[in-house]
């Protein structure tokens, strides 16, 4: 599609960030990126793509929870702790996927900084207030800054490598489910900005893609701190179309027109859809849990279906970006 917005908002972006952002605004409203989301070591959901299609997705998603840095061992539950452990050391795999030169895309479900149980990044489970945390010389500012930092750390090796990144923080956020989306729009974007400066002017981290996930324009913090704007959904099962509807609402939050993608689905969009309707996504994400593991959301024919559409781009199709 013309005119997207394809400069960067950091304006010290490393060029593989500017490959990335100019190759997805060549493909809006023609083609789309396979994606998988891989949630452990195993990386189940890939494997079993390659080995139902014959294909790679050409993006992969990381789960950043077990990277969080309070995450509370004492009081916690067998569901929480399996999944912690499980995504012990995901961030290797990205390493070897950066290796392959294929898309990195990282989610993290963040455990909350403060008085967390269980899975604290659910609402549920901490007493953690967003609407304290922007406000300097709390403790809970304090401890959002740290965790930001931790995590900061671990990005940074990507950054020396001049890995881009498509970074997706506080998904999701136009919800209560999560503590960063508990205290509505105003807070939601005031921790965004504390992020995007954090990381762009102190940490240096220019390797990032802004990827904003939400569908809402009061929750928007702007453009000049978002590259992408994204939103998650999980559609009737076995029902692949364009989403063209979710894609023009979308496109409503912002004044400028800009890249989009879908940043979490439980049924695989038709590339042909897309391509004939000339409907803007660039990426897709399938999330794990099963979505394409088993046939009860996507059949095994319509996962080899997407894979062999001369409208998705797979893997062996992905230029080298960086």
């Amino acid at each position: 599609m013309a005119n997207l917005i394809t400069t960067p908002v950091d304006p010290h972006a490393q060029q593989g960030v500017r490959n990335v952002m100019n190759y997805l605004a060549q493909l809006s409203g023609d083609k789309i990126v396979t994606g998988q989301h891989t949630q452990s070591m195993a990386m189940e959901e890939m494997h079993h793509i390659q080995k139902i299609t014959g294909k790679l997705p050409a993006l992969l998603g990381f789960e950043l929870l077990s990277y969080s840095p309070n995450i509370n061992y004492l009081d916690t539950d067998e569901p929480c702790m399996t999944e912690v452990e499980n995504n012990f050391g995901t961030l290797k795999r990205a390493w070897e996927w950066a290796g392959q030169k294929g898309l990195i895309t990282l989610t993290w479900h963040w455990f909350s900084p403060l008085h967390g149980r269980s899975k604290s990044f659910y609402t549920a489970n901490t007493e953690f207030d967003a609407s304290l945390a922007v406000t300097e010389g709390t403790p809970e500012y304090e401890a959002l800054l740290s965790d930001m930092d931790t995590m900061a750390g671990y990005l940074q090796p990507f950054c020396r490598a001049g890995i881009p990144i498509l970074w997706r923080p506080f998904h999701e956020g136009e919800g209560g489910w999560f503590w960063w989306g508990a205290k509505g729009p105003e807070t939601l974007k005031k921790l965004w900005r504390i992020m995007f400066d954090r990381y762009v002017h102190h940490h240096r981290l220019h390797n990032l893609i802004w990827v904003w996930n939400a569908p809402s324009r009061e929750h928007y913090p702007g453009d000049d701190v978002v590259d992408i704007i994204s939103r998650d959904m999980y559609p009737e099962k076995h029902v692949h179309t364009s989403q063209k509807e979710r894609y023009d609402s979308l496109c409503q939050i912002t004044d400028q027109p800009r890249i989009a993608l879908i940043g979490e689905t439980g049924i695989l969009p038709s590339p042909e859809a897309i391509h004939e309707e000339k409907v803007g996504w660039t990426t897709y994400m399938t999330w794990s849990h099963g979505f394409c593991l088993t046939e009860e959301f996507n059949t095994f024919d319509a996962l080899k279906q997407v894979y062999h559409s001369p409208y998705a781009v797979t893997k062996e199709d992905l230029p080298i970006l960086y």
